[in-house]
């Protein structure tokens, strides 16, 4: 029998503190000279409430909340939840239930490609000339976000701010961006 000790022996980790919490995060390489650690909300309800409750002691006033399918999706319901406001989500692909929508292509870090966001007008008109949210996991280059951004603007949305739990790398320098805790990058 694999026990989950004798899983990890030849993986990497690094020790997360976060909202009260601590999780380890396995390390993944995405070039030869730099490795990510992976911060998956999937699953992990406990890490979601708290994360969420935090947040929202940090963030301005809004009206919405609009995220990037998917990883963030779990914190977005959450926030939601708990503050009684809509969320929507710039889905990867166009849905046949979608109407007109708008479209807009990133590069993130963790993709490693060029991926598009999609916003219909039965979510996107909702946004005009209201305060909006932008939550994600993780903001790291900030390509995602600028995705988001982009999305909210053709809409005449107002962002009111954009929110993670996590800032990676450089991007916790940043002065535009609402986050709980600094996840470094690892360079070989």
């Amino acid at each position: 029998m694999i026990t989950n000790d004798m899983k990890r022996k030849d993986k990497e980790f690094y020790e997360l503190h976060i909202a009260g919490l601590t999780r380890q995060l396995q390390k993944f390489a995405v070039s030869d000279t730099l490795d990510i650690a992976a911060f998956i909300l999937f699953g992990d309800v406990e890490l979601v409430e708290r994360c969420a409750e935090e947040l929202l002691k940090k963030v301005p006033a809004f009206d919405y909340i609009i995220t990037p399918e998917a990883k963030s999706i779990p914190l977005a319901y959450e926030m939601s939840r708990r503050s009684g406001k809509k969320y929507i989500v710039a889905r990867k692909a166009v849905k046949v239930y979608m109407d007109n929508p708008v479209k807009v292509s990133v590069t993130s870090i963790t993709t490693q490609k060029e991926q598009t966001l999609y916003l219909g007008h039965e979510d996107g008109d909702l946004l005009t000339g209201k305060r909006v949210l932008i939550v994600d996991d993780v903001i790291s280059t900030g390509e995602s976000l600028k995705a988001v951004i982009n999305l909210v603007k053709e809409f005449g949305g107002e962002i009111v701010g954009c929110c993670a739990p996590l800032a990676e790398g450089d991007s916790a320098d940043r002065d535009d961006i609402i986050f709980l805790e600094k996840l470094p990058l690892f360079f070989k």
